[in-house]
């Protein structure tokens, strides 16, 4: 009863204390998850900055949705989940700075949201450290403020697998039930097939939980369900998309992709072909450090008997970065971030240990001097690399907006058609659409093409050295800064 010798501290005062209720603990760490956020996010605006032009699978991304130019072709492995994400920017404004401003900030509040899934898995430093390791990779910053999916699925990956262990452990937690849902759901919509290869441990583990099992699998169809039903009403059919989509991807089958992730590190946002030597070992150190880092940590949770936490984001990890490692011809170091993210926990918990095992103070200081030295070294690479990238980034959606600009001296002006080299990106920059006759692409025949020509501002873009299709041979050719345009003659005659 109130006042009496048994009282708990649950919100009754113990007898012989200060009649008052007892506030509620605050969960542990929340302050240096939300100061690596917050980190996250302020880095993304000072680093890669919110001017930075829209580069090229963003303008189809973002033309899908916007108010401003025409929608590019989607081809088949393209998913809509991260139109949809910018939808309520793109779709009223074309600024390009308050789209990077309104990614970078909710990219922050979703690793927030992501990491305080595992405060009861992860000791309070090492989880603030597993955020700080994936939010500080060049990879993640660089991608974080842009219209890409690859994120999106990492972060889709953090939730899915912590609330799977959560709703493992206690069937009452509903919040945990919620989570696995709309982790699963979040990886489909932005890319079903990689949402498929994160929760295969998580299927095998739940077959004798047929309740957990439902809640995932539901997930993973009500994300993909668009991308299914697209399938049938615009690419005949599931089995023909997936078709598709394996030969853009160059055939899904054996192919030692590694090594071109391998050379993509130093700051390749697409490596295909992938040529040339990989960079400097002081570059792709991390690379391999990561990995062992994660078989550190989950070797010592084995041994504290506390090891499906750091086992299961492991073996998620393997299962997710497989198809880029050896199923693909080439790379992007995009594609595996949700690697990145979920091997960022083990690893984390593996520094944690280096730092606190030596048992005498003298080990310990050195063990953290080591550390510490070697987290500097790793964001002093990060920060050169990220800066490389956004540099040739820039330069190149520079060039577009500059044959856009050339593109509209010439006439050719919204509504306006363009195709060829580079056709995609510089139509979005023009305000034009664009519709190619071969390759990836393809929406469009020869003849349709023509027919189009003689109805709306038409140019084929050819690079230095190439050829025009024959349809355009004997259209006027001018200069484009670093291109040339073959523009049709109505284009002319109504200048």
């Amino acid at each position: 009863m109130p006042g009496g010798s048994n009282a708990t501290t649950t919100g009754v005062p113990r007898a012989g204390l200060p009649s008052q209720a007892v506030r509620p603990r605050r969960p542990r760490g929340e302050p240096w998850l939300g100061a690596v956020a917050a980190a996250f996010t302020l880095t993304q605006l000072v680093l890669v900055r919110p001017d930075l032009g829209l580069g090229w699978d963003e303008t189809v991304y973002v033309s899908q949705v916007s108010g401003h130019v025409p929608a590019a072709y989607f081809s088949a492995p393209r998913s809509r989940g991260i139109s949809l994400l910018v939808a309520p920017i793109a779709s009223w404004s074309d600024s390009t700075v308050l789209l990077r401003i309104y990614l970078a900030v909710l990219s922050g509040l979703a690793l927030y949201l992501a990491l305080r899934v595992w405060r009861g898995h992860l000791g309070r430093g090492a989880l603030a450290l597993a955020g700080g390791l994936f939010a500080s990779l060049w990879v993640t910053l660089f991608y974080g403020p842009e219209a890409m999916p690859n994120y999106w699925v990492a972060i889709g990956a953090l939730a899915c697998v912590g609330c799977f262990l959560r709703a493992r452990a206690n069937a009452r937690d509903r919040a945990a039930w919620w989570g696995v849902f709309a982790g699963a759901a979040l990886m489909a919509c932005m890319r079903p097939m990689d949402a498929v290869y994160v929760v295969l441990p998580l299927l095998a583990l739940s077959l004798r939980r047929p309740r957990l099992l439902v809640v995932l699998v539901v997930g993973l169809v009500a994300g993909a369900g668009e991308w299914v039903i697209e399938a049938y009403t615009s690419y005949g059919g599931l089995a023909q998309r997936l078709s598709a989509a394996s030969a853009i991807q160059g055939g899904l089958g054996w192919h030692l992709a590694a090594v071109d992730q391998l050379r993509s590190l130093g700051g390749r946002t697409l490596c295909r072909p992938c040529t040339g030597s990989a960079p400097s070992p002081v570059v792709t150190l991390w690379w391999f450090a990561l990995p062992l880092l994660a078989v550190l940590g989950a070797v010592v949770a084995v041994r504290a008997r506390r090891a499906l936490p750091l086992l299961l984001p492991l073996a998620c990890a393997v299962t997710a970065a497989v198809p880029y490692l050896f199923l693909i011809g080439y790379a992007a170091p995009r594609f595996l971030l949700p690697a990145y993210a979920l091997l960022a926990l083990p690893a984390a918990h593996g520094l944690a240990h280096l730092i606190t095992a030596p048992a005498r103070r003298a080990g310990r200081t050195l063990a953290v001097s080591l550390v510490a030295l070697g987290l500097a070294g790793h964001l002093t690479v990060q920060y050169v690399v990220l800066e490389h990238t956004v540099h040739s980034s820039a330069a190149s959606r520079a060039d577009w907006a500059d044959t856009a600009a050339a593109l509209h001296e010439l006439g050719v002006r919204p509504p306006c058609l363009l195709s060829g080299y580079e056709a995609v990106p510089v139509a979005f920059y023009t305000g034009c659409d664009s519709a190619q006759t071969s390759g990836h692409d393809a929406s469009i025949t020869v003849a349709e093409l023509t027919r189009a020509a003689h109805r709306t501002p038409f140019a084929v873009l050819v690079p230095p050295g190439g050829r025009p299709p024959a349809y355009a041979r004997t259209w006027p050719e001018e200069q484009v800064d670093a291109l040339r345009a073959y523009v049709a003659p109505e284009v002319r005659q109504g200048r």
